[in-house]
């Protein structure tokens, strides 16, 4: 993953802290954070990280869409989002990641989020499989949207995903870090500046960057 440096290391400092030094969160009852919310522009790397930190913490890693748990059927959506926990439970340590939240937290009394009372009842059941979550089953929640203002806002209250991380579009350095590990497979011409590239694109997400570099390697 290039740049985001800041970014990694506050997640990698927020997973293994209360492994690293358990004896001292007991001594002072401190709780760890059950979960984190990534938020910022479109395409600047926030499930690509996700995954990244979880092979950096040697965890499982359980990635699931929002729109995906919505269901037609009456119950089933609630149904969808207690069996994905208890996967979780049962794949501990892991780390669980929801992408596009938005699409499935809206504000309860809103009407969104799957309509009326059935869109409430699955933010009800979010709620409720995050606060059952136990420190012993070492399941952590992170979940990421382009859209943080779209959330019921209960979801990031402390003790739920109270951790907020914001990724931004990449500065010069991340640029070129993006740069080099989008081309670090491809043979590159002698006379190829990337850092003059990076300049160039300044304003640009990671992802931008990336289909820079593959429509460059088709033509």
């Amino acid at each position: 993953v290039g740049g985001l440096l800041d970014v990694k290391r506050e997640m990698t400092e927020t997973l293994q802290y209360p492994l690293k030094f358990a004896s001292k969160y007991a001594r002072y009852g401190l709780q760890p954070s059950k979960g984190m919310l990534l938020y910022g522009p479109s395409g600047c790397g926030k499930t690509l990280v996700a995954k990244a930190i979880a092979n950096e913490v040697r965890s499982n890693f359980i990635s699931v869409k929002g729109p995906e748990l919505l269901s037609m059927w009456f119950g089933e959506s609630e149904s969808n989002v207690r069996e994905l926990f208890n996967k979780a439970r049962g794949a501990a340590p892991c780390i669980l990641f929801f992408d596009e939240i938005d699409s499935i937290a809206k504000p309860r009394g809103s009407g969104q989020s799957g309509g009326g009372e059935a869109g409430d009842r699955i933010v009800n059941q979010i709620l409720t499989e995050i606060d059952g979550v136990g420190a012993k089953k070492a399941v952590f929640i992170i979940a990421a949207t382009n859209r943080p203002d779209m959330l019921d806002s209960a979801i990031m209250r402390p003790g739920r995903l109270d951790q907020l991380v914001y990724l931004p579009l990449p500065d010069l350095d991340s640029r070129v870090s993006i740069f080099s590990s989008a081309t670090r497979k491809s043979p590159l011409a002698a006379d190829v500046d990337v850092r003059a590239m990076a300049e160039a694109t300044d304003g640009f997400s990671g992802a931008d960057i990336t289909e820079i570099c593959q429509r460059a390697c088709k033509l």
